[in-house]
C-alpha cells in the first residue's frame, strides 16, 4: 500500500478512537451496536427506570447464581452486583468479543465473569462454572432479529438451566419475545417501560416449582 495511502487511514483510526474514548461506554456501545445491529437489541443503553422495575422481582436473599444475555458495556451488570449476595455469581454472556473484553477490563468484582459466547450454550456455560442451575436469567438480545431457530434454542435452554421456582427476566422493544417465552413458561407477568428509549416491554416468565419441593 502507498505511504500516500497510510497517513489517512492512520489519521482516520487515531480519529475513531479519541471519539470513543471521550464517549467512554456509549461509545462501546455505539460501536458494538453498528459493527453487529443485529445482535445489539438498541443503540442507547436501557434507563435507570428500565433496570429498577426488571430487577424488582428477585430475590436477592436467595439469589446465588444470576446470568446475563446480551450484557453490553454492562449497564445492568453494575445494580445486579450491587444487589447480589457476597457469595453470589453474575455470569455475564455475549457474542460480541469487544464487549466482553471491555467488561473484563472495567468490572474488577470477584464474583463477576464474563463469557465469551451464545447463550444457546448456557448450560455448559453453568456447569464449568460449577453451578447445577441458575436462580435467575436476564435477556436483552432482540429476538425479533435473531438467526432463525436461535431464539427458541435460547429460550428452550434458559428454561431448562433455571431451577424451580427461578425467572427469565426479558426486556425487548417488541413484543415477540413474550409469545416465545409462553411456550415454556406458563405463568408470565408483562409491562411496559415507558421511561425508557424507546419505551420497552418487560416480562418474567416464572418456572414453575417442582411438586416434590
Amino acid at each position: 500500500m502507498p505511504s500516500s495511502d497510510l497517513a489517512p487511514q492512520a489519521l482516520s483510526h487515531r480519529l475513531k478512537r479519541r471519539i470513543k474514548q471521550w464517549l467512554g461506554p456509549q461509545g462501546v456501545f455505539l460501536e458494538g451496536f453498528l459493527r453487529h445491529p443485529v445482535m445489539v437489541g438498541s443503540i442507547i443503553p436501557s434507563s435507570r427506570f428500565t433496570i429498577d422495575r426488571m430487577l424488582a422481582p428477585v430475590d436477592w436473599d436467595n439469589c446465588r447464581l444470576f446470568v446475563e444475555y446480551g450484557p453490553g458495556v454492562g449497564t445492568f451488570c453494575r445494580p445486579v452486583l450491587d444487589r447480589l449476595r457476597r457469595d453470589g455469581q453474575l455470569i455475564v454472556i455475549d457474542t460480541n468479543p469487544d464487549f466482553i473484553d471491555y467488561l473484563r477490563r472495567t468490572i474488577t468484582d470477584s464474583r463477576f465473569v464474563a463469557v465469551h459466547g451464545s447463550a444457546a450454550d448456557v448450560e455448559a456455560i453453568v456447569r464449568a462454572h460449577g453451578h447445577d442451575h441458575a436462580d435467575y436469567v436476564l435477556s436483552g438480545l432482540p429476538f425479533s432479529t435473531l438467526p432463525e431457530g436461535v431464539g427458541p434454542a435460547i429460550a428452550a435452554a434458559t428454561h431448562r438451566v433455571l431451577r424451580s421456582g427461578g425467572a427469565f427476566l426479558v426486556y425487548q422493544f417488541t413484543a415477540r419475545a413474550q409469545a416465545l417465552k409462553a411456550r415454556y413458561f406458563r405463568r408470565i407477568d408483562k409491562a411496559i417501560e415507558w421511561r425508557n428509549v424507546p419505551p420497552c416491554f418487560l416480562s418474567w416468565g416464572w418456572k414453575d416449582a417442582d411438586p416434590a419441593d
